[in-house]
């Protein structure tokens, strides 16, 4: 299964509550990622900077569905107010990153 990943920036004043409301993500909005394919979906932290890397078997697809679920719609609704702007390229959702090196 591919393997996506992408960068996410938070604003400074947030990043405690940002890695508390990860500590306890609802679990409706768990079940839904797994069920849109979503699996081993980590993301890590530098300071602001955050890096998110997930298999799923279709991205664009996944975050379509996504889009329109009420469960992740109040979540992202929640999450949108950590979040400071990043470069996205035109046609992108996320500032998509390319795997360079992979080993299993």
């Amino acid at each position: 299964m591919p393997r996506c990943a992408f960068r996410l920036r938070i604003k400074k004043e947030a990043v405690e509550q940002y890695e508390r409301e990860h500590a306890r993500v609802w679990p409706e909005l768990l079940s839904k990622l797994k069920e849109v394919g979503i699996s081993d979906y980590s993301i890590f932290r530098q300071d602001q900077d955050l890096f998110l890397c997930m298999r799923v078997d279709d991205f664009n697809r996944a975050w379509e569905v996504l889009d329109h679920d009420p469960v992740n719609q109040r979540w992202q609704q929640a999450m949108s107010a950590y979040f400071e702007p990043l470069p996205i390229p035109e046609g992108q959702r996320f500032a998509m990153m390319k795997e360079v090196f992979f080993l299993e």
